[in-house]
């Protein structure tokens, strides 16, 4: 019964539909954009600065009533936002050339800040006091706990 379980779990949960009804796009958010216009009972996903640049073409998704606006999924009230996740391996300090650097970069107010690069890209940056604690932690090394 375990295992009739677990394949079904797995064919619901990590198969993609074979109908038609869903379209891979791959990383080409135009594309997106180009079939949500063709069909308006359409679906997509991408990250909120594309649905910022394409406002005039398309509309973002309620869900559970919220909208995808900055505020909402900043304080994580847009319940299909998440946050970034990346991983340095505390083994590898010292031993990779390069880490520290890669952990002081990506905690820099240059890439998450407010105004930061990546802001670009569709990250919305934590609240500043919850940055500065990741920037401490990733300084010393210290394991995250979610």
């Amino acid at each position: 019964m375990a295992k009739q379980l677990k394949n079904r779990y797995k064919a619901i949960c990590h198969g993609v539909r074979e109908d038609g009804k869903y379209i891979v796009a791959g990383e080409n958010d135009n594309l997106i954009v180009q079939k949500l216009e063709a069909n308006p009972k359409a679906l997509g996903v991408f990250g909120y600065s594309y649905l910022e640049q394409n406002e005039d073409r398309i509309q973002g998704s309620l869900v559970d009533g919220v909208a995808p606006e900055f505020e909402l999924i900043a304080d994580g009230k847009y319940p299909v936002s998440r946050p970034l996740y990346f991983y340095v391996k505390k083994a590898h300090v010292g031993k990779i050339p390069g880490i520290r650097e890669y952990l002081a970069e990506f905690t820099s107010d240059n890439a998450w800040g407010e105004e930061g690069y990546l802001v670009d890209k569709g990250l919305i940056p934590m609240p500043e006091k919850e940055r500065e604690e990741y920037v401490e932690a990733a300084k010393k090394l210290t394991p995250m706990k979610f």
